[in-house]
């Protein structure tokens, strides 16, 4: 059994894989959503349900978020019932959101004021990933946070890399969402220009996968182009968001922009929710 007590919030595709897998490994895990049907599944897992933000920091050693975008962790860290609404020293709140570096920053400086530790940590992988427990995790903490959260980030990743301070972590993420946009466009502006030129897109995604080129992105994207189908792993709204905040963060090369510039396309086309490998279809229609 695992003595630390965990809380979390933000029960999307990818909080709620990662719960099963806390609770599987022995944690004991409280959970809050405002919408309370999202805790049901966790609940018959085991898990406990708290009434409030508050309520966890209460009862919890370590609170860990998996939210959508800066606004909504800004929110559930400084809104009136909030984490830090209350006093609760020596508590962890790790952030598994992919946010702004400068937000990171933000958010260590006012859990300072608090007295509470602040570990930065998006993760590199999607729904699959995190079903399996095969994460890469990005951390930005201090050493002494990261031995706490090392137990935790054994269960949910198949490793965490410690990459500094917190904001470097959420660096690291940018950077290499960046590279997943790169793959995918490619791939997607390759499969078409093959079919263009009467190459099948089953040969053309052979060729890849059998080559040079191939590896794990086309390798799991690969079902979905052949079908047509895109379901949501990774929605292209949340790239398009990260691509934002690359760019915003001073990622200023030949790429990001036209990069940036497809992937906003396809969101205002309507792709938003679908999978990032839907980009193809966007550039289909071209």
């Amino acid at each position: 059994m695992n003595t630390l007590k965990l809380g979390w919030t933000g029960l999307g595709n990818m909080g709620n894989p990662m719960v099963i897998n806390l609770l599987k490994a022995g944690f004991e895990v409280s959970v809050f959503n405002r919408t309370k049907d999202k805790e049901a599944p966790l609940l018959a897992a085991g898990a406990k349900s708290a009434s409030s933000l508050q309520e966890l920091m209460e009862t919890c050693d370590v609170v860990l978020t998996m939210l959508s975008n800066d606004a909504a962790v800004k929110e559930v860290f400084e809104g009136p019932t909030g984490l830090l609404s209350k006093t609760n020293p020596g508590k962890t709140i790790i952030n598994m959101s992919t946010v702004a570096p400068e937000t990171s920053r933000y958010l260590n400086t006012i859990c300072n004021q608090h007295h509470v530790h602040f570990i930065d940590a998006p993760v590199s992988g999607s729904v699959k990933p995190a079903q399996d427990g095969t994460l890469v995790i990005l951390v930005g903490a201090s050493s002494e946070d990261y031995e706490v959260a090392k137990p935790i980030f054994d269960v949910l990743g198949k490793i965490a890399i410690h990459v500094g301070e917190p904001g470097v972590a959420s660096s690291a993420k940018l950077a290499i969402n960046y590279l997943l946009g790169l793959n995918l466009q490619g791939i997607a502006e390759t499969v078409l220009f093959a079919e263009k030129n009467g190459v099948s897109k089953e040969d053309m995604l052979n060729i890849i996968n059998q080559g040079a080129c191939g590896n794990g992105i086309t390798n799991i994207k690969t079902p979905s182009i052949l079908n047509d189908s895109y379901p949501a792993a990774f929605a292209l709204k949340h790239l398009v968001k990260d691509l934002r905040l690359a760019k915003e963060a001073g990622l200023d090369s030949p790429l990001i922009h036209p990069l940036y510039d497809s992937y906003a396309v396809a969101e205002q086309e309507g792709l938003g929710d679908q999978d990032v490998m839907a980009i193809i279809s966007s550039l289909k229609s071209k």
